[in-house]
């Protein structure tokens, strides 16, 4: 049986890890016929993205995942 801090350690360490996952970081917003897309920054690399795009970062998925090419600077 595991002792109480070996536990609390291994859920803090467990929180940790999802936090740290990547970090997403909105830097531009566009309105534009109707439709939004935002500019995001995600670990160090920019990605336009529409608004369902961007809920899916923001719940944890990564741009990999998502199969995001990253945004060219224009």
């Amino acid at each position: 049986m595991a002792n109480p801090a070996s536990s609390q350690n291994s859920k803090r360490a467990a929180v940790r890890k999802a936090l740290d996952r990547h970090k997403v970081y909105i830097t531009g917003q566009s309105y534009s016929g109707g439709s939004y897309s935002a500019r995001v920054l995600v670990d160090g690399e920019a990605y336009w993205v529409d608004e369902f795009r961007l809920s899916q970062l923001l719940q944890g998925l990564s741009p990999a995942e998502l199969e995001l090419t990253p945004a060219s600077d224009e």
